[in-house]
């Protein structure tokens, strides 16, 4: 299976990059083909709410989504990680999900990522300090486009794999990315 890992940080090598690129070396030593797309990098404009897309069938933007937008369609699981900011995604992030609307162009038809699996990673300052709301907003994007949002699994049942401080030295957090990932894997083997 195709796992497309997203880390929302404007940080390259940051906390959030390390916990994305951690699920993603879990799933990739299982056999599964594996992209990394760190935000930081990216220029994306954000959605200007011109409906373009359900004419064209395109985006108005020529930006770096339109490569964002191949990798979103090729993979069958998605990995979406931001810091904490406010207790919400990144902007960077929230951007992102506001311009795959693109991807759902009209009403009458199936949304392009509907029936994929989809999983949240938030990194953060403090244990309680926004990483359920920020793992929140990523379900809701997840929820909207159609996917199964799946969480950390059993022995945890939180909303997803939080990362508390330097992601490195986060035992306990990486051991909720580790628990999200074999939870990832049974989900993908139930997909029909």
């Amino acid at each position: 299976m195709n796992i497309l890992g997203i880390s929302g940080s404007p940080h390259k090598n940051g906390n959030t990059a390390y916990a994305v690129e951690y699920a993603l070396d879990i799933m990739a030593r299982d056999g599964h083909t594996v992209r990394y797309v760190s935000l930081g990098d990216k220029r994306i404009n954000p959605c200007i709410g011109c409906w373009q897309c359900q004419t064209n069938r395109r985006c108005a933007h020529e930006d770096d989504m339109t490569e964002l937008y191949h990798s979103l369609r090729w993979c069958d699981a998605l990995i979406l990680g931001s810091p904490v900011c406010f207790g919400m995604v990144s902007g960077q992030l929230k951007t992102m999900m506001d311009r795959c609307v693109a991807l759902r162009p009209t009403w009458h038809e199936e949304l392009e990522l509907a029936g994929k699996v989809g999983c949240g990673i938030a990194c953060g300052g403090f244990r309680n300090g926004g990483l359920e709301t920020t793992l929140a907003n990523i379900q809701t994007f997840l929820l909207q486009q159609g996917m199964t949002v799946i969480n950390d699994g059993f022995g945890y049942s939180h909303a997803g794999g939080t990362i508390l401080g330097n992601a490195r030295e986060d035992t306990l957090g990486l051991e909720t990315i580790a628990n999200m990932m074999a939870h990832l894997k049974g989900a993908l083997i139930r997909r029909p």
